[in-house]
């Protein structure tokens, strides 16, 4: 059962950090291929992840991301390609490499009648060095409900529960799988921390998310992969400006009459997609009150307004592959996926 694969024994072969290459990326993948029968479901991707880094692997469903995360963890062999963690080969040197990682994963690997203390402490017991667990349940806001149930959590406690395990073992390398999904603002802001807090005591951490938002307030660097392969890779905000110059965003009801809005500002003026509208212009005082004056001089309401650079979702949707990347991430917040 792949749960069980985020809590490793401890004592692994001494002086096994002596086995990456001094100044080598914590997480190294070159031309990653991973089949599935007849099915490729990774082609050709690179990615490094450095010590003290968070690097975010964005994509629709099906874009690759689990594979390539699996691979890293060891549950899979790549068909073709170099993987190292640590330098060292997540399936070939599992022994040494387990005690120096931390997995999250988004559902299973852990008994529902456990408590949040209990599985610290039983987590905590396969480390030769752990985090205390009494203080981890502290950091991630559970004592309150210390003494519920795993079955008797909120999705987003058991959410930070499964946080807290995949960092007891305080992992070199962090893998977290959907950390904020089903989490309410609260337990948003003490993923986050937590987060920032690997990355300052110098782990590399790999996550996965379709919560974009998260990716941009969180990451140091995005990749982004559509169909196995690598679309996009840089900061947030070199990928940002990627997606054009500013512009103005507004919600109003379909079918406006752009040619004559066109006309009224001076700029050019698209319905990007039904109700949404796009002004190619600076959002400048003098044109946000030259729109809004004139949807008042037609008596149409204002549902939302936005003006600057795209965000990281605009260029997401714009790289990945239309309506399917479209659908995918409203929908992705809501599954709960067990590698099991």
């Amino acid at each position: 059962m792949h749960g069980t694969r985020r809590c490793a024994p401890a004592g692994g072969p001494e002086g096994a950090g002596s086995v990456a290459r001094v100044g080598a990326p914590a997480v190294e993948v070159e031309g990653l291929v991973v089949r599935h029968g007849s099915a490729t479901a990774v082609d050709g991707i690179s990615l490094s992840v450095a010590a003290g880094e968070v690097v975010a692997l964005l994509g629709p469903n099906g874009a690759g991301k689990t594979s390539t995360v699996e691979t890293l963890e060891g549950y899979r062999r790549p068909s073709d390609g170099h993987v190292r963690v640590l330098g060292l080969d997540p399936v070939a040197d599992a022994a040494a490499l387990l005690p120096r990682i931390g997995v999250m994963l988004q559902a299973g690997g852990v008994y529902p009648g456990i408590r949040p203390a209990e599985a610290l402490h039983l987590f905590a017991s396969y480390y030769a060095d752990p985090a205390d667990p009494e203080a981890l349940l502290d950091r991630v806001g559970l004592r309150s409900v210390s003494g519920s149930t795993w079955r008797q959590l909120s999705g987003g406690e058991q959410q930070r529960l499964s946080l807290a395990l995949a960092l007891v073992g305080k992992p070199e390398v962090a893998f977290l799988d959907e950390p904020t999904a089903g989490v309410d603002p609260q337990g948003r802001q003490v993923v986050r921390r937590l987060v920032a807090e690997l990355r300052d005591q110098g782990t590399a951490v790999l996550l996965t998310t379709h919560e974009l938002e998260e990716a941009e307030r969180s990451a140091d660097r995005v990749v982004i992969v559509d169909h196995g392969k690598v679309v996009a890779a840089g900061t947030p905000a070199e990928l940002m400006r990627s997606g054009g110059g500013e512009e103005i965003r507004f919600g109003a009801p379909p079918r406006l009459d752009t040619a004559a809005l066109t006309a009224a500002l001076d700029v050019t003026v698209t319905e990007a997609s039904p109700g949404e509208y796009v002004v190619v212009a600076p959002g400048t005082p003098a044109t946000v009150a030259a729109l809004t004056a004139w949807l008042a001089e037609q008596n149409l309401p204002l549902a939302d307004l936005r003006a600057g650079r795209h965000t990281l979702e605009d260029v997401f949707l714009r790289l990945t592959s239309g309506e399917t990347a479209a659908a995918a991430a409203p929908a992705a917040r809501g599954r709960r996926r067990s590698r099991r």
